[in-house]
Protein backbone atom coordinates (compact mmCIF):
# COMPACT_ATOMS: atom_id res chain seq x y z
CA UNK A 1 0.00 0.00 0.00
CA UNK A 2 1.00 3.31 -0.87
CA UNK A 3 2.01 5.45 2.26
CA UNK A 4 -0.66 8.37 3.29
CA UNK A 5 -2.87 7.34 0.78
CA UNK A 6 -5.99 7.27 2.78
CA UNK A 7 -7.70 4.03 3.86
CA UNK A 8 -11.31 4.82 2.14
CA UNK A 9 -9.26 4.72 -0.84
CA UNK A 10 -6.70 2.27 -0.73
CA UNK A 11 -9.88 0.12 -0.11
CA UNK A 12 -11.74 1.45 -3.10
CA UNK A 13 -9.31 1.90 -5.69
CA UNK A 14 -6.42 -0.78 -4.58
CA UNK A 15 -8.92 -3.54 -3.88
CA UNK A 16 -7.19 -6.91 -3.36
CA UNK A 17 -7.87 -9.97 -6.22
CA UNK A 18 -10.48 -12.61 -3.53
CA UNK A 19 -10.27 -15.09 -6.73
CA UNK A 20 -8.39 -16.23 -10.02
CA UNK A 21 -11.11 -18.86 -11.19
CA UNK A 22 -12.25 -16.59 -13.04
CA UNK A 23 -8.70 -15.46 -14.78
CA UNK A 24 -7.92 -17.98 -17.35
CA UNK A 25 -7.06 -17.09 -20.83
CA UNK A 26 -5.14 -13.98 -21.51
CA UNK A 27 -6.35 -11.95 -24.29
CA UNK A 28 -4.84 -11.36 -27.11
CA UNK A 29 -4.79 -10.81 -31.21
CA UNK A 30 -2.86 -11.71 -33.97
CA UNK A 31 0.56 -11.49 -33.73
CA UNK A 32 1.38 -9.86 -37.37
CA UNK A 33 5.36 -10.88 -37.46
CA UNK A 34 4.00 -14.05 -38.34
CA UNK A 35 2.69 -12.88 -41.58
CA UNK A 36 -0.19 -12.79 -43.54
CA UNK A 37 -2.28 -16.34 -42.21
CA UNK A 38 -5.98 -15.99 -42.57
CA UNK A 39 -6.75 -19.21 -40.75
CA UNK A 40 -4.35 -17.92 -37.80
CA UNK A 41 -5.34 -14.76 -37.95
CA UNK A 42 -9.51 -16.04 -37.79
CA UNK A 43 -8.15 -18.64 -34.99
CA UNK A 44 -6.64 -15.19 -32.70
CA UNK A 45 -10.69 -14.16 -32.69
CA UNK A 46 -11.71 -16.46 -29.51
CA UNK A 47 -8.62 -14.36 -27.75
CA UNK A 48 -9.55 -11.14 -28.86
CA UNK A 49 -12.16 -10.36 -26.73
CA UNK A 50 -16.05 -9.07 -27.63
CA UNK A 51 -17.86 -10.58 -30.52
CA UNK A 52 -14.72 -11.66 -31.94
CA UNK A 53 -14.19 -14.28 -29.41
CA UNK A 54 -18.44 -14.91 -29.71
CA UNK A 55 -17.31 -15.42 -33.39
CA UNK A 56 -14.34 -18.12 -32.03
CA UNK A 57 -16.79 -19.77 -30.14
CA UNK A 58 -19.37 -20.46 -32.95
CA UNK A 59 -16.96 -21.75 -34.85
CA UNK A 60 -16.19 -24.28 -31.92
CA UNK A 61 -19.99 -24.94 -31.71
CA UNK A 62 -20.31 -25.73 -35.41
CA UNK A 63 -17.37 -28.05 -36.09
CA UNK A 64 -18.73 -29.96 -33.17
CA UNK A 65 -22.02 -30.17 -35.14
CA UNK A 66 -19.84 -31.37 -38.32
CA UNK A 67 -17.34 -33.88 -35.95
CA UNK A 68 -20.98 -35.35 -34.84
CA UNK A 69 -22.33 -35.29 -37.72
CA UNK A 70 -19.75 -37.55 -39.33
CA UNK A 71 -20.00 -40.42 -36.83
CA UNK A 72 -21.49 -43.28 -37.60
CA UNK A 73 -25.22 -43.86 -37.80
CA UNK A 74 -26.90 -46.57 -36.47
CA UNK A 75 -29.39 -46.99 -39.05
CA UNK A 76 -31.41 -49.74 -37.44
CA UNK A 77 -32.46 -46.89 -34.71
CA UNK A 78 -34.32 -45.22 -37.64
CA UNK A 79 -36.56 -46.61 -39.73
CA UNK A 80 -36.73 -45.18 -43.57
CA UNK A 81 -39.78 -44.75 -45.52
CA UNK A 82 -40.67 -43.78 -48.87
CA UNK A 83 -39.72 -39.94 -48.61
CA UNK A 84 -36.25 -39.70 -49.52
CA UNK A 85 -36.70 -35.83 -47.95
CA UNK A 86 -37.52 -37.55 -44.15
CA UNK A 87 -34.95 -39.69 -44.10
CA UNK A 88 -32.23 -39.69 -41.26
CA UNK A 89 -28.52 -39.77 -42.54
CA UNK A 90 -26.54 -38.50 -40.64
CA UNK A 91 -25.35 -38.97 -37.20
CA UNK A 92 -26.19 -34.70 -36.20
CA UNK A 93 -28.95 -33.40 -38.20
CA UNK A 94 -27.72 -30.17 -38.97
CA UNK A 95 -30.81 -27.44 -39.49
CA UNK A 96 -29.90 -24.18 -41.54
CA UNK A 97 -32.27 -21.31 -41.05
CA UNK A 98 -32.09 -17.58 -42.34
CA UNK A 99 -34.41 -14.81 -43.79
CA UNK A 100 -34.66 -13.61 -47.09
CA UNK A 101 -32.32 -10.45 -46.86
CA UNK A 102 -29.47 -13.20 -46.87
CA UNK A 103 -30.32 -14.52 -49.77
CA UNK A 104 -31.00 -11.16 -51.49
CA UNK A 105 -27.47 -10.55 -50.55
CA UNK A 106 -23.92 -12.56 -51.99
CA UNK A 107 -24.74 -14.40 -49.09
CA UNK A 108 -26.82 -16.74 -51.72
CA UNK A 109 -23.45 -18.50 -52.80
CA UNK A 110 -22.20 -19.51 -49.62
CA UNK A 111 -25.38 -21.23 -49.02
CA UNK A 112 -25.38 -22.81 -52.44
CA UNK A 113 -21.91 -23.95 -51.43
CA UNK A 114 -23.19 -25.80 -48.33
CA UNK A 115 -26.14 -26.92 -49.72
CA UNK A 116 -24.55 -28.50 -53.04
CA UNK A 117 -21.71 -30.37 -51.01
CA UNK A 118 -24.45 -31.67 -48.62
CA UNK A 119 -22.63 -30.02 -45.64
CA UNK A 120 -26.31 -29.84 -43.93
CA UNK A 121 -29.53 -31.38 -43.62
CA UNK A 122 -33.03 -29.20 -43.78
CA UNK A 123 -33.21 -25.66 -44.16
CA UNK A 124 -36.30 -23.11 -42.86
CA UNK A 125 -36.29 -19.83 -44.71
CA UNK A 126 -39.12 -17.06 -45.30
CA UNK A 127 -40.72 -16.42 -48.97
CA UNK A 128 -38.19 -13.84 -50.12
CA UNK A 129 -35.03 -16.81 -49.15
CA UNK A 130 -36.95 -18.86 -52.04
CA UNK A 131 -37.62 -16.77 -54.47
CA UNK A 132 -35.04 -13.97 -54.65
CA UNK A 133 -32.75 -17.61 -55.10
CA UNK A 134 -35.25 -18.15 -57.79
CA UNK A 135 -35.78 -14.71 -59.63
CA UNK A 136 -31.64 -14.46 -59.97
CA UNK A 137 -31.40 -17.38 -62.52
CA UNK A 138 -33.07 -14.76 -64.24
CA UNK A 139 -31.70 -11.26 -63.74
CA UNK A 140 -29.89 -10.36 -61.08
CA UNK A 141 -29.97 -7.92 -58.41
CA UNK A 142 -27.40 -4.54 -58.38
CA UNK A 143 -25.74 -3.07 -55.49
CA UNK A 144 -27.21 0.46 -54.58
CA UNK A 145 -27.07 2.54 -51.90
CA UNK A 146 -29.63 3.18 -48.74
CA UNK A 147 -29.53 6.36 -49.17
CA UNK A 148 -31.55 6.41 -52.17
CA UNK A 149 -34.59 8.23 -52.27
CA UNK A 150 -38.19 5.64 -52.08
CA UNK A 151 -40.04 8.04 -53.90
CA UNK A 152 -37.48 8.11 -57.03
CA UNK A 153 -37.40 4.21 -56.80
CA UNK A 154 -40.92 3.69 -56.79
CA UNK A 155 -41.17 6.00 -59.54
CA UNK A 156 -38.85 4.08 -62.11
CA UNK A 157 -39.68 0.61 -60.60
CA UNK A 158 -36.68 -0.16 -58.47
CA UNK A 159 -36.85 -1.89 -54.94
CA UNK A 160 -34.63 -1.50 -52.14
CA UNK A 161 -33.66 -4.20 -50.56
CA UNK A 162 -31.08 -1.72 -47.79
CA UNK A 163 -28.18 -0.98 -50.11
CA UNK A 164 -29.66 -3.66 -53.10
CA UNK A 165 -31.72 -2.60 -56.04
CA UNK A 166 -34.33 -5.19 -57.61
CA UNK A 167 -35.88 -3.68 -60.20
CA UNK A 168 -39.41 -4.56 -61.16
CA UNK A 169 -38.77 -6.54 -64.26
CA UNK A 170 -37.06 -9.51 -62.50
CA UNK A 171 -40.52 -9.78 -60.60
CA UNK A 172 -42.50 -10.20 -64.29
CA UNK A 173 -39.77 -12.19 -65.68
CA UNK A 174 -40.31 -14.50 -62.32
CA UNK A 175 -43.97 -14.41 -62.88
CA UNK A 176 -43.69 -16.06 -66.39
CA UNK A 177 -41.36 -19.26 -65.66
CA UNK A 178 -43.42 -19.96 -62.23
CA UNK A 179 -47.31 -19.34 -63.36
CA UNK A 180 -47.01 -22.66 -65.69
CA UNK A 181 -45.65 -24.67 -62.85
CA UNK A 182 -48.66 -23.20 -60.88
CA UNK A 183 -50.71 -24.91 -63.74
CA UNK A 184 -49.57 -28.14 -63.64
CA UNK A 185 -49.66 -28.58 -60.07
CA UNK A 186 -53.05 -27.57 -60.02
CA UNK A 187 -53.65 -30.34 -62.22
CA UNK A 188 -52.03 -33.19 -60.70
CA UNK A 189 -53.59 -32.14 -57.63
CA UNK A 190 -56.97 -32.40 -58.94
CA UNK A 191 -56.33 -35.41 -61.40
CA UNK A 192 -53.84 -37.45 -58.94
CA UNK A 193 -54.79 -36.34 -55.24
CA UNK A 194 -51.28 -35.30 -54.75
CA UNK A 195 -50.89 -33.15 -51.49
CA UNK A 196 -49.16 -30.06 -51.96
CA UNK A 197 -46.94 -28.77 -49.16
CA UNK A 198 -44.54 -25.63 -49.15
CA UNK A 199 -41.43 -27.82 -49.08
CA UNK A 200 -43.06 -30.26 -51.98
CA UNK A 201 -44.02 -26.95 -54.12
CA UNK A 202 -40.05 -25.79 -53.37
CA UNK A 203 -39.07 -28.91 -54.51
CA UNK A 204 -40.76 -29.10 -57.63
CA UNK A 205 -39.69 -25.64 -58.26
CA UNK A 206 -35.98 -26.59 -57.37
CA UNK A 207 -36.40 -29.36 -60.07
CA UNK A 208 -37.86 -26.93 -62.76
CA UNK A 209 -35.59 -24.12 -62.59
CA UNK A 210 -32.53 -26.55 -64.57
CA UNK A 211 -29.64 -23.59 -62.99
CA UNK A 212 -26.96 -24.69 -60.95
CA UNK A 213 -26.52 -21.35 -59.41
CA UNK A 214 -29.76 -22.05 -57.17
CA UNK A 215 -29.86 -23.63 -53.71
CA UNK A 216 -32.94 -25.16 -54.50
CA UNK A 217 -31.55 -26.80 -57.65
CA UNK A 218 -29.43 -28.31 -55.45
CA UNK A 219 -31.54 -29.08 -52.43
CA UNK A 220 -33.82 -30.62 -54.97
CA UNK A 221 -31.41 -33.40 -56.34
CA UNK A 222 -29.24 -34.10 -53.29
CA UNK A 223 -32.98 -34.62 -51.13
CA UNK A 224 -32.41 -31.58 -48.29
CA UNK A 225 -36.54 -30.65 -47.30
CA UNK A 226 -36.70 -26.76 -47.48
CA UNK A 227 -39.72 -26.06 -45.02
CA UNK A 228 -40.87 -22.16 -45.47
CA UNK A 229 -44.33 -22.12 -43.16
CA UNK A 230 -44.90 -18.49 -44.35
CA UNK A 231 -44.57 -19.03 -48.33
CA UNK A 232 -47.47 -16.38 -48.79
CA UNK A 233 -45.74 -13.52 -47.85
CA UNK A 234 -44.01 -12.21 -50.85
CA UNK A 235 -43.59 -12.46 -54.04
CA UNK A 236 -44.50 -16.52 -54.11
CA UNK A 237 -47.86 -15.29 -52.38
CA UNK A 238 -48.87 -12.65 -54.87
CA UNK A 239 -47.64 -15.22 -57.42
CA UNK A 240 -49.92 -17.75 -55.91
CA UNK A 241 -52.72 -14.80 -55.40
CA UNK A 242 -52.63 -14.18 -58.75
CA UNK A 243 -53.22 -17.67 -59.79
CA UNK A 244 -56.13 -18.68 -57.63
CA UNK A 245 -57.97 -15.82 -59.84
CA UNK A 246 -56.44 -16.81 -63.59
CA UNK A 247 -57.10 -21.08 -62.23
CA UNK A 248 -58.34 -21.02 -58.69
CA UNK A 249 -58.16 -24.39 -56.58
CA UNK A 250 -54.86 -24.95 -55.61
CA UNK A 251 -54.12 -25.65 -52.03
CA UNK A 252 -51.32 -26.15 -49.83
CA UNK A 253 -50.91 -28.06 -46.60
CA UNK A 254 -48.98 -26.29 -43.94
CA UNK A 255 -49.92 -28.81 -41.12
CA UNK A 256 -48.07 -31.64 -43.04
CA UNK A 257 -45.12 -30.24 -43.00
CA UNK A 258 -45.41 -28.69 -39.78
CA UNK A 259 -45.43 -32.74 -39.24
CA UNK A 260 -42.44 -33.48 -41.47
CA UNK A 261 -40.32 -30.89 -39.74
CA UNK A 262 -41.02 -31.86 -36.59
CA UNK A 263 -40.47 -35.69 -37.19
CA UNK A 264 -37.16 -34.94 -38.60
CA UNK A 265 -36.05 -33.91 -34.66
CA UNK A 266 -37.72 -36.34 -33.18
CA UNK A 267 -35.87 -38.99 -34.86
CA UNK A 268 -32.08 -37.54 -35.47
CA UNK A 269 -29.42 -38.87 -33.53
CA UNK A 270 -28.47 -35.33 -32.67
CA UNK A 271 -29.12 -32.01 -33.81
CA UNK A 272 -27.42 -28.99 -34.37
CA UNK A 273 -28.81 -25.41 -35.42
CA UNK A 274 -27.24 -22.67 -37.21
CA UNK A 275 -29.61 -19.59 -37.03
CA UNK A 276 -29.22 -16.58 -39.29
CA UNK A 277 -31.02 -14.10 -38.40
CA UNK A 278 -34.52 -13.84 -36.08
CA UNK A 279 -38.47 -14.18 -36.88
CA UNK A 280 -40.50 -17.30 -37.82
CA UNK A 281 -37.47 -18.98 -39.10
CA UNK A 282 -35.47 -19.03 -35.90
CA UNK A 283 -38.64 -20.02 -33.65
CA UNK A 284 -39.46 -22.42 -36.20
CA UNK A 285 -36.41 -24.51 -36.07
CA UNK A 286 -36.10 -24.04 -32.06
CA UNK A 287 -39.55 -25.58 -31.34
CA UNK A 288 -38.95 -28.48 -33.70
CA UNK A 289 -36.07 -29.07 -31.49
CA UNK A 290 -38.23 -28.72 -28.53
CA UNK A 291 -40.26 -31.60 -29.76
CA UNK A 292 -37.09 -33.78 -28.90
CA UNK A 293 -36.37 -31.84 -26.00
CA UNK A 294 -33.61 -29.61 -27.11
CA UNK A 295 -30.46 -29.29 -29.60
CA UNK A 296 -27.84 -30.50 -29.07
CA UNK A 297 -25.78 -27.69 -30.51
CA UNK A 298 -27.08 -24.12 -31.72
CA UNK A 299 -25.28 -21.16 -32.82
CA UNK A 300 -27.23 -17.33 -33.25
CA UNK A 301 -25.89 -15.05 -35.53
CA UNK A 302 -28.43 -11.92 -35.30
CA UNK A 303 -27.73 -8.08 -34.44
CA UNK A 304 -31.22 -8.00 -32.27
CA UNK A 305 -31.30 -7.19 -28.67
CA UNK A 306 -33.37 -8.91 -26.02
CA UNK A 307 -34.90 -5.82 -24.07
CA UNK A 308 -37.70 -5.79 -25.69
CA UNK A 309 -38.92 -9.60 -25.10
CA UNK A 310 -38.67 -10.70 -28.78
CA UNK A 311 -38.07 -14.37 -29.79
CA UNK A 312 -35.13 -12.48 -32.01
CA UNK A 313 -33.31 -11.33 -29.94
CA UNK A 314 -33.45 -13.60 -27.30
CA UNK A 315 -30.27 -15.19 -26.38
CA UNK A 316 -29.76 -18.94 -26.79
CA UNK A 317 -30.26 -19.24 -22.70
CA UNK A 318 -34.31 -18.46 -23.09
CA UNK A 319 -34.49 -21.19 -25.80
CA UNK A 320 -32.90 -23.55 -22.81
CA UNK A 321 -35.33 -22.60 -20.36
CA UNK A 322 -38.47 -23.95 -23.04
CA UNK A 323 -36.54 -26.78 -23.66
CA UNK A 324 -35.77 -26.04 -27.13
CA UNK A 325 -31.68 -26.20 -26.51
CA UNK A 326 -30.10 -28.90 -24.59
CA UNK A 327 -29.50 -27.89 -20.31
CA UNK A 328 -25.88 -29.25 -20.82
CA UNK A 329 -25.71 -27.43 -24.44
CA UNK A 330 -23.10 -24.49 -25.38
CA UNK A 331 -24.98 -22.38 -27.50
CA UNK A 332 -23.32 -19.60 -28.94
CA UNK A 333 -25.26 -16.02 -30.31
CA UNK A 334 -23.08 -13.96 -32.58
CA UNK A 335 -24.41 -10.29 -32.34
CA UNK A 336 -23.08 -9.51 -36.08
CA UNK A 337 -24.20 -8.73 -39.25
CA UNK A 338 -24.22 -11.78 -41.10
CA UNK A 339 -22.80 -10.82 -44.61
CA UNK A 340 -19.68 -9.99 -42.28
CA UNK A 341 -19.09 -13.00 -40.99
CA UNK A 342 -20.66 -16.12 -41.85
CA UNK A 343 -18.27 -16.59 -44.91
CA UNK A 344 -15.88 -16.02 -42.24
CA UNK A 345 -17.43 -18.70 -40.29
CA UNK A 346 -17.50 -21.41 -43.19
CA UNK A 347 -14.32 -20.80 -44.02
CA UNK A 348 -13.06 -21.77 -40.67
CA UNK A 349 -16.08 -24.87 -40.61
CA UNK A 350 -17.48 -26.68 -43.32
CA UNK A 351 -15.17 -25.42 -46.18
CA UNK A 352 -11.77 -26.54 -44.23
CA UNK A 353 -13.70 -29.89 -44.03
CA UNK A 354 -14.78 -29.79 -47.28
CA UNK A 355 -11.70 -29.29 -48.93
CA UNK A 356 -9.69 -31.54 -46.64
CA UNK A 357 -12.19 -34.33 -47.76
CA UNK A 358 -11.80 -33.59 -51.45
CA UNK A 359 -7.65 -33.44 -51.05
CA UNK A 360 -7.94 -36.78 -49.40
CA UNK A 361 -9.80 -38.01 -52.13
CA UNK A 362 -7.72 -36.79 -54.76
Amino acid sequence: MCENVPEIVQEAVLKKTATTSLLKETVHGYNWDDGLDFSKLLDSYKCTGFQSTNFGLAVEEINKMILCRNQPLVKDNYQDDDDPFHKINHNCTIFLGYTSNIISSGLRETIKFLVKNKMIDCIVTTAGGIEEDFIKCFAPTFLGDFSLDGKMLRETGINRIGNLLVPNDNYCKFEDWIMPIFDEMCIEQKEKGIVWTPSRMIQRLGEKINNEDSIYYWAAKNHIPVYCPALTDGSLGDMLFFHSFKNPGLVLDILYDLRRLNSMAIRSANTGMIIIGGGLVKHHICNANLMRNGADYAVYINTSSEFDGSDSGARPDEAVSWGKIKMNAKPVKIYAEATLVFPLIVAQTFAKFCFQENATAI
